[in-house]
C-alpha cells in the first residue's frame, strides 16, 4: 500500500510530505521544485491491544506511545500537477507514472486561494477548481490507456463476454494498481461504451481522494473551508507548517506532542517561541482538534481504503515472536482479509502449510476462511 500526496505546484504538498514524514525535502514557491518523487515513511495511529491486555509492546516497526500505535505506510510526494497534465503539459508524464503506484492519493490544496491552477501567486483562486480539474486529469489520463486497450482488442470485443471483457481490461490496467474488483465495480456502474464515465469510476474505486486544505491557520483558507467541504464532503483542515513546527519543539524536547492530538509546554520559552505556539494552539489546534495531518493519514488507510489493523504473534499465550517480543508486528490489511491469507503476509510458506489460526482472547480456532476484525490477535499454526 502506497499513499500519494498530490496537487498543483506551490499548494504546500511537500510541507505536508515533510509534516507527515520528517524527511527534509525541498520546499519553495517555485512551481515544479518537487521534480523526481519523494519517498518515505509516515505512520498511521491506531488504539494498540497492548493497553487492553494490561501488557507493554515492542513494536519492530513503528512505535507506541501511551497506548497509542504508530504504523508505519509508505507515502510518494510526486511531481505538481498542472491542467493538461495527461497531454503532457507541465511535470504531467512524470507525475502520472509516478502516481501508478498509489492505492489512494491526499490532494493538497491550498485553500487561501493564492495561488492559480499553475501554482503562481494570484489572489481570490477559487480552490475548487483545483479540487475539479486534478480529478479530470486523472480522468482523462484513465481513458486514454483505456481506449488503447479497447483499440488492442477491437476484433474480441465484438464478441466478447463480460468475463472475457475483465481479462481483457484487466491485463491492459494492471500496471495502475487496478484491479479485476475495481473494473468490475466501475462496468456496473457506467459500462463500458462511454470511456469517460467509465474512467472516472474506475478513478473514484482505484484511487480514492481525501482533500486536505492546506494552510487552514491563514483567514481566507478558513473561510474558503466550509465551501470545499460542501463540494468534497472527504476534506480535512490541515496546516501542514503547524505540525512541521509541533514536531520540531517536540524534538527538542520544548513541548509534549502526539501528532493528531494537542500539545503542551515542557520548558522554558522565549517570548517569540510562546506566542508561536499560542497562535497555533489557539488558531489550529483548539479550532479544528490538531494540524489535520494525522487526521488526513488516518482517513487515507482507514476509510477510504477500508483497512484493519490485525496482530499475528507466534505465542497466542504470551502475545510474542519467537525471540519473545512483545506483539511485535501490526499488519494493515483490506478488511475482509482471512486468517490464511494474513498468513500468506506473513511468509509464504505459513499459507502453504495453513492449519488454522488460534484467536489469542478467546483461544478458538480460526477457519482458514475466517474474516479478522480490526485488532485481533492472531497465532497462525501450520504443518511442520
Amino acid at each position: 500500500m502506497i499513499i500519494g500526496v498530490v496537487g498543483k505546484p506551490s499548494s504546500g504538498k511537500s510541507s505536508f510530505f515533510k509534516a507527515a514524514t520528517m524527511i527534509d525535502v525541498k520546499i519553495s514557491s517555485v512551481p515544479f521544485t518537487t521534480i523526481k518523487p519523494n519517498i518515505g515513511v509516515g505512520y498511521v495511529v491506531i488504539d494498540c491491544v497492548c493497553k487492553s491486555f494490561g501488557i507493554s509492546c515492542k513494536p519492530k516497526h513503528g512505535y507506541c506511545k501511551n497506548g497509542k500505535r504508530f504504523v508505519p505506510v509508505k507515502l510518494i510526494d510526486v511531481a505538481g500537477l498542472v491542467p493538461g497534465a495527461h497531454a503532457g503539459k507541465g511535470m504531467g508524464n512524470q507525475f502520472l507514472d509516478d502516481l501508478r503506484q498509489a492505492s489512494a492519493l491526499i490532494h493538497v490544496v491550498d485553500a487561501t486561494g493564492q495561488t492559480d491552477a499553475e501554482g503562481k501567486a494570484t489572489t481570490g483562486h477559487d480552490p475548487i477548481e483545483d479540487i475539479r480539474f486534478l480529478e479530470e486529469e486523472i480522468d482523462l489520463w484513465f481513458a486514454s490507456v483505456i481506449e488503447r486497450a479497447l483499440a488492442k482488442y477491437k476484433r474480441q470485443l465484438e464478441k466478447a463476454s463480460r468475463s472475457e471483457l475483465l481479462a481483457m481490461l484487466s491485463d491492459s490496467l494492471s500496471g495502475l494498481e487496478i484491479t479485476k474488483q475495481h473494473i468490475e465495480q466501475a462496468l456496473d456502474k457506467a459500462g463500458i461504451s462511454d470511456v469517460k464515465k467509465f474512467a472516472t469510476e474506475i478513478r473514484k474505486v482505484s484511487k480514492p481522494i481525501i482533500i486536505a486544505a492546506n494552510k487552514i491557520d491563514l483567514k481566507l483558507a478558513r473561510e474558503n473551508f466550509e465551501k470545499i467541504k460542501a463540494v468534497a464532503g472527504n476534506a480535512v483542515p490541515v496546516s501542514a507548517e503547524a505540525e512541521i513546527a509541533l514536531k520540531k519543539a517536540a524534538e527538542s524536547g520544548a513541548i509534549d506532542y502526539t501528532p493528531g492530538d494537542g500539545f503542551e509546554i515542557k520548558a522554558e520559552l522565549n517570548e517569540q517561541q510562546k506566542k508561536a505556539l499560542e497562535f497555533l494552539k489557539r488558531e489550529v489546534v483548539n479550532r479544528y482538534g490538531s494540524t489535520g495531518v494525522q487526521e488526513c493519514l488516518n482517513n487515507a488507510v482507514f476509510k477510504l481504503l477500508d483497512y484493519i489493523a490485525v496482530y499475528p504473534v507466534a505465542d497466542r499465550n504470551k502475545l510474542s515472536d519467537k525471540d519473545g517480543n512483545v506483539l511485535p508486528d501490526v499488519f494493515l490489511v483490506p478488511k475482509g482479509t482471512t486468517a490464511k491469507q494474513l498468513a500468506a503476509k506473513v511468509h509464504t510458506e505459513l499459507a502453504d502449510k495453513f492449519v488454522c489460526g488460534i484467536d489469542a482472547r478467546s483461544k478458538r480456532r480460526l477457519a482458514a476462511d475466517y474474516e479478522l476484525k480490526n485488532g485481533d490477535v492472531v497465532e497462525i499454526m501450520f504443518a511442520k
